[in-house]
Parts: structure tokens; C-alpha cells; sequence
């Protein structure tokens, strides 16, 4: 997408309200029924409308599994996971429920604290794209809520569209050229004797070398495509240089000015651009005891591409379209 849109940031468009919520990232959209199956000109809008906000939020809508895989359809092609958890629903393979993540842990020994703590043990090791490893990660992730605490649980996005356009012009050229590899189990702290999460790492690995600065297939705008989750190491830089540098773009990354966060309720749906954000899932409410529920659809995505013309390079692990 091409055009100046400023002009339509807020107000109707194809019979729906569109309501930014911060100054870079987000917007409510008000005046459609997801589950009664929104026409042309609302899917337009609504396409339009991430395209430029990058994460929209739906509330009171009343989804069912087969909605929400409808609904998704209407802007691309389900992702089919091999595996997943006991939480989501077998007769759905389109549909995964965010619970599954509680199981995570026991199945390696470890309680669902333990599991946070050794894989979130910086501030910024939380961030991420949905399944950033891979070589072609999804597209665009619809999430769902059916049920959720009655305080905590927020998720936040970050327009790295943004990011990229408030770096310095040395520095946006500097990282126009790089690469960096993105891995699987980045980051994550062994526990003490056998561990076998480390087992599992080693036998199903997916790491892929991606471009530094993405450009958006659509919109052509250039994407700072780091996060704290995945990412392991600029190619071509000593390991001290590229920790420097990812600290930095990190934190670039997520300042708060570029980020939204979303209070959801139950009949909530955000929908973002996988592609130009990357996200905080919520680490204050399993203290609570309350459940909290999601559903998700990620929709099949394209080999990044960065400033030079060069797509990303699968190291092992995933090839394109191939889940």
C-alpha cells in the first residue's frame, strides 16, 4: 500500500469505524459482525486498516471455532500445525488455544514458572513474531479470547515500521546490510544436570538467516526485524559487536512510543500483520489463578526479503510452505 492514508486514520471506511488508539500503532474497529461474515467492501477496510495500524482490535464479537477460521480465510491461508497441545480443539487443525503454553513446561520437568523464567530471563527475551525460526514466517495472527482474568493479561505489539524510521540514517544504512540468525530456543537457560529441553532443542531445530530490514511485501515499507525471542547472532560481526548492536536495536525496538497494549475482554479479537510487528505476550496473571483462554489462526507467509533483493536462507529445520 502506497497511498497517504493519514487522511483516513480515523472515521468510516467500507461501513465500519476505524478508531486509532496510539500515536504510531492499533486501532478499534467498531460496526461489523465478524460471526455473520463481513461483505467485500468491510474485508477491504479491515485489510486496509492493518495494513496501517498493523494490530486492530474487535470487541463483543462472538466467534465460534469455524468462525474464526471463516473469517480468516477471507485474507489468506490457514497454517496446519504438525503439533499441538491438548487445549486445542481436534476436530479445528487450523485452531490453536493459547493454553496449550501451560502444558509446555511439563513436559520437560518443569513447572509453567520455571519454564517463563528460563526462557524470559531478560526484559526483552519475551518479544517476538510467531514463529520467527522459521523461513517463512506466518503473515498475520488473528487471536481470539473466550475467556480471561478479570485484571492482567494484556499483550503489547511494536510497529517496527516505526522503529526502523526513528533510527539514525547511519544507522538505518548500517543495518540495511546486515543479517542475523534466527533460532529456536535462543536465550534459554539450562537447568542443571540433564535438561531435556536442551534434548529437544537439538533434535528439532529451525534456524534461518534473515535480513536485518525487511521490506513489506505490501506496503513497501523497510521493518527493523529483530526480537528478543529468536534472534541469535549478526552474521559477519564478532559475538560481542552483534550483542551490542541487538541490545540496541532491541530496545529501539520496543520503545514505548511505537508500542499499543490491549485490555482484552471475553468476545475480543486482534488481528496483526506478523510481517511488521513483533509482540509481548502477558507474564503478570498466572499468579492469579484465573483462567485465560485464546484461540488462534496465523495465516501462511512469505520468504522475507531484504533491502538488497535477497530472501532469507533456511538453515534447517523449515522450508517455505511447509509446516
Amino acid at each position: 500500500m502506497t497511498t497517504d492514508t493519514r487522511a483516513a486514520d480515523t472515521g468510516r471506511t467500507g461501513g465500519i469505524g476505524v478508531h486509532p488508539v496510539a500515536g504510531h500503532i492499533g486501532a478499534e474497529i467498531t460496526g461489523v459482525d465478524l460471526a455473520a461474515g463481513p461483505d467485500d467492501a468491510q474485508i477491504a477496510a479491515i485489510r486496509a486498516a492493518v495494513l496501517r495500524w498493523k494490530v486492530v482490535f474487535f470487541r463483543g464479537q462472538r466467534l465460534d471455532h469455524a468462525g474464526h477460521v471463516a473469517f480468516a480465510r477471507r485474507f489468506g491461508e490457514p497454517v496446519v500445525l504438525r503439533r499441538r497441545g491438548g487445549a486445542s480443539p481436534a476436530d479445528v487443525p487450523e485452531i490453536e488455544t493459547t493454553a496449550d503454553r501451560l502444558e509446555l513446561g511439563g513436559r520437560f520437568g518443569m513447572d509453567h514458572e520455571e519454564w517463563l523464567n528460563r526462557r524470559r530471563h531478560t526484559l526483552l527475551r519475551g518479544w517476538h513474531c510467531d514463529h520467527g525460526a522459521r523461513v517463512d514466517p506466518p503473515a498475520a495472527t488473528i487471536l481470539r479470547a473466550e475467556t480471561v482474568p478479570p485484571y492482567g493479561g494484556d499483550t503489547t505489539w511494536s510497529n517496527l515500521a516505526a522503529a526502523y524510521a526513528g533510527l539514525s540514517a547511519p544507522v538505518r544504512a548500517f543495518a540495511d546490510g546486515l543479517r542475523a540468525e534466527h533460532r529456536l530456543g535462543v536465550g534459554y537457560r539450562m537447568r542443571p544436570g540433564d535438561d531435556a529441553y536442551v534434548r529437544h532443542l537439538m533434535e528439532h531445530q529451525i534456524a534461518t538467516v534473515h535480513p536485518l530490514v525487511r521490506v513489506h511485501p505490501v506496503t513497501g515499507e523497510r521493518l527493523l526485524f529483530v526480537n528478543g525471542y529468536y534472534v541469535e547472532q549478526i552474521e559477519g560481526l564478532s559475538r560481542a559487536e552483534s550483542a551490542a548492536v541487538l541490545d540496541m536495536l532491541l530496545e529501539q525496538a520496543v520503545r514505548p512510543e511505537y508500542t499499543v497494549r490491549f485490555r482484552w475482554e471475553p468476545g475480543s479479537v486482534a488481528f496483526w500483520d506478523n510481517r511488521a510487528v513483533i509482540h509481548l505476550a502477558p507474564s503478570d496473571n498466572a499468579h492469579l489463578g484465573h483462567p485465560r483462554v485464546m484461540h488462534r489462526v496465523m495465516l501462511a507467509g512469505e520468504v522475507p526479503v531484504g533491502v538488497d533483493g535477497r530472501p532469507s536462507q533456511p538453515v534447517t529445520g523449515s522450508e517455505p510452505g511447509r509446516w
